[in-house]
């Protein structure tokens, strides 16, 4: 009989994301609730989210290159953010107008870091080989 039971000598560290994403959503939260001159911390929080999203599925194996997954993660956060801004000009009961500002400007600058990366990636792809 086993000593530790339910332990797998196959995984021997934990995982540090649960710790970023919790962090990003709070942060996130943070800004939106406070607005006024928090909303830069909502925009970190929402990058800091992005950014953990990034490195789960880089981690777990589900893509290969970082550049192209920050796009796609930049450009759901961006659409998100767009249309929670349509939608709170439409709408009189639901203000999501910080919060849509705070999702779309995280997600612009994953769009923006989405070129850094390509240029790391292919200036360094010898690692990838």
């Amino acid at each position: 009989m086993s000593e530790q039971p339910g332990l797998s000598d196959q995984y021997r560290d934990s995982s540090p994301w649960p710790l970023f994403v919790a962090l990003g959503i709070v942060l996130t939260e943070f800004g939106v609730f406070f607005g006024g001159m928090f909303i830069p911390v909502g925009v970190g929080g929402i990058i800091l989210l992005e950014g953990t999203v990034v490195g789960i599925l880089r981690e777990a194996g589900y893509t290969v290159t970082l550049w192209k997954t920050a796009l796609g993660v930049g450009a759901l956060f961006t659409a998100a953010g767009i249309g929670m801004l349509a939608f709170s000009t439409q709408s009189s009961e639901f203000n999501l107008y910080t919060r849509g500002v705070a999702v779309a400007a995280g997600g612009a600058v994953a769009l923006l870091s989405s070129g850094g990366l390509y240029a790391w990636e292919f200036n360094d792809a010898e690692r990838f080989q």
